[in-house]
């Protein structure tokens, strides 16, 4: 369990990484919405069959960056209609 909570935690600021642009979410949305996305690519690896949701694996991990980024993207959305609303 604290290995699939570290993978998140690191999904998450891979996520980050990845984004262009200015981000106008917090260091610790982003951790926790790079969780959400590990939650996200170990269910899905788990649904494909290729590894239960707290095994490392690459699809698992692709998926999770993907949903991450999904995640971080949408949030941010929100946040800047927010602000701008």
């Amino acid at each position: 369990m604290f290995g699939f909570i570290v993978a998140g935690l690191i999904i998450g600021a891979l996520a980050r990484l990845i984004k262009p642009g200015k981000q106008d979410l917090s260091i610790l949305w982003t951790l926790l919405l790079g969780l959400a996305g590990s939650v996200i690519g170990g269910v899905v690896a788990n649904l494909l069959d290729t590894g239960d949701i707290f095994e490392l694996n690459i699809l698992g991990f692709v998926v999770a960056v993907i949903a991450a980024l999904l995640l971080i993207g949408v949030a941010e959305g929100f946040a800047s209609k927010k602000d701008h609303g």
